[in-house]
């Protein structure tokens, strides 16, 4: 029996089961009834470590389900082990991170407080939104990125002259980051989101660069596409080659997927931090890197 136990949450089991293999830890399964009022009963099958837990659960939909089924399984850990170790590899809320508009609550200050007061030593999110919704947090905190393993990827296929392109000016730094991990040139397209309606516009009105090249759009996560759908009908009409997507969380909600397809993207590629049939890296090796 290892000395380590890392207790997997129903949305991250095969996320969970390759970090236990990589830190040599014992798996603890946690199998969830829901009743028909909604609620959830969590069972865990194993022996918890006295020593330390890594309890690992994403939130993404049902996103309150599984915060609420991530904090009960620190809590359990916490009767048992003395440090706990919170693996969030998608955190949910995390675009709460401030009052955008008047009378707006910052979810990500009401989860820094849940997850310290359930016993978290430590929380590690995979590539966070922004840092600012760490900044509520009294924990340790860190944040790991996916893009080293996404580049790895995009670098086994065979890519016609490729330019890195960040849908916004938001994304800028994620893009220049990929671009210097694959030795490339970016550039970063101007939108404008309406506040209330939430509608997204390009404001950018010509781009010769993309001209007859393939085009990686790199963003943090797709949740309906909006951008990354307007960023590729902008980009084709510029006359570029294939249009590929890396995302580390793809929520892809509303049918976004064959929505962004229609667009004209030819591969949309994410990590196993939201499993799904896009998500073709896997992150347990930076996040077991982390851990240790």
């Amino acid at each position: 029996m290892s000395s380590i136990s890392v207790i997997s949450g129903k949305s991250s089991e095969d996320l969970a089961k390759k970090i236990a293999k990589k830190i040599k830890a014992d798996l603890i399964k946690s199998s969830v009834k829901v009743f028909p009022d909604g609620e959830s009963k969590i069972t865990l099958s194993g022996k918890i470590s006295k020593r330390k837990s890594i309890v690992v659960q994403s939130i993404y939909p049902p996103v309150d389900s599984n915060l609420i089924q991530a904090l009960s399984l620190i809590s359990k850990a916490k009767e048992i082990s003395s440090e706990v170790i919170t693996v969030i590899p998608y955190m949910g809320y995390a675009r709460q991170d401030r009052e955008f508009l008047p009378g707006e609550v910052v979810t990500m200050k009401v989860l820094a407080k849940l997850f310290k007061g359930v016993g978290t030593s430590k929380i590690i999110v995979v590539d966070i939104h922004n840092l600012k919704g760490f900044e509520y947090f009294t924990i340790k905190n860190k944040n790991v990125t996916a893009i080293p393993e996404l580049v790895k990827y995009f670098k086994k296929l065979r890519l016609k002259n490729p330019l890195i392109v960040s849908p916004d000016q938001g994304g800028k730094e994620r893009a220049k980051e990929f671009a210097k991990e694959f030795d490339l040139e970016f550039i970063a397209l101007e939108k404008k989101r309406d506040r209330k309606t939430g509608k997204v516009k390009i404001k950018t009105k010509s781009v010769d660069e993309v001209n007859n090249r393939d085009l990686i759009l790199v963003d943090d996560m797709i949740s309906t596409g909006g951008s990354i759908i307007n960023a590729t009908q902008f980009l084709k009409k510029q006359k570029c080659k294939r249009v590929f997507v890396a995302c580390t969380h793809a929520l892809l909600m509303n049918d976004a997927e064959r929505k962004i397809r229609k667009a004209g993207v030819t591969k949309i590629v994410s990590t196993n931090t939201i499993p799904g049939k896009t998500s073709l890296v896997d992150v347990s090796n930076t996040i077991a890197k982390a851990i240790k």
